[in-house]
């Protein structure tokens, strides 16, 4: 009866938690912000894409995609359509040339700037901050932070992908579980670098990094769901299977994006709870709902 309770007690802190962050999702319309953060973020994967595949075969790990991608993507789809996006793929991985990784990089930069410019004015909204930086300081903020994430999503996908292919026998289980590390840890390194550095007021470096737990875990469950939505329910063999997954991929974009913005605002939340005398109760609701009970 006791355990019942306590669960009980959990789940209402938790939604507790939930109504207040909806709450300044309202005030301060975020969800316009995680939709213009979303958009830019589709169309930054073309470039990303490229770019991955065009270091794949620089690198020399073509067998990425032959026996890791490939494969799995074979049997789900028409074979015109897995042949056409085969051979595209080939003719990349085969040319992967300073030329090709630089035209890539290039145009992944300039996405993600945009993207940093959304995330800027959505950070600078929950702050409650007025933007005072020079025209020319915030495009120097935003190549700089453009360039910082966008290596550490090369890095974290490559680590990931790739690094299986360097290890045999004994050090398969190392580099198994290296791998997971060094990308999770690239991740929270980005959402770090833009908590920090993104808006025109600097959090201190601790508010910057606790709401980054939230997003990198959340993030995590986000992505094993589209995994298992592609790998097992999608079907791309029909019309409505193939149109339909676009829409699952827009939604991950779009639930990316606002898990980014719900660890911002809890962060928000949890530096007015300890340092400005503001409390909202955060941190009693965090304790109630996660910490042990008493």
């Amino acid at each position: 009866m006791s355990e019942g309770r306590t669960t009980q007690t959990r789940l209402a802190r938790v939604w507790e938690l939930t109504r207040l962050v909806a709450e300044e999702f309202r005030k301060r319309d975020l969800l316009t912000y995680a939709s213009a953060i979303a958009f830019r973020g589709l169309v930054a994967l073309v470039p990303l894409t490229l770019l991955g595949l065009g270091l794949l075969g620089a690198l020399g790990f073509q067998d990425v995609w032959r026996e890791t991608v490939a494969p799995a993507l074979e049997g789900r789809l028409t074979r015109p359509v897995y042949e056409g996006i085969d051979y595209s793929v080939e003719r990349i991985l085969s040319s992967g040339t300073a030329g090709l990784i630089a035209f890539a990089a290039a145009l992944l930069l300039w996405d993600l700037a945009w993207a940093v410019g959304a995330v800027m004015s959505a950070l600078n909204r929950i702050h409650d901050v007025e933007e005072r930086r020079s025209l020319g300081r915030r495009l120097l903020v935003r190549v700089w932070l453009a360039g910082a994430v966008g290596i550490c999503l090369i890095g974290a996908a490559l680590a990931v992908l790739a690094a299986p292919k360097l290890a045999d026998g004994a050090l398969d289980v190392v580099v198994g579980i290296g791998r997971w590390v060094v990308g999770v840890t690239l991740l929270g390194l980005a959402v770090g670098l833009l908590f920090r550095y993104a808006p025109a007021e600097r959090p201190q470096a601790k508010w910057a990094s606790a709401g980054s737990v939230l997003v990198i875990a959340s993030w995590i469950v986000a992505s094993l769901l589209f995994r298992f939505y592609v790998t097992t329910v999608a079907d791309f063999k029909t019309a409505i299977g193939s149109l339909t997954v676009f829409l699952v991929l827009t939604a991950y974009v779009f639930t990316s994006a606002a898990i980014f913005i719900v660890g911002a605002q809890l962060d928000e939340l949890l530096r007015m709870d300890a340092e400005e005398g503001e409390s909202v109760g955060v941190f009693e609701l965090l304790r109630a709902a996660f910490g042990r009970p008493g």
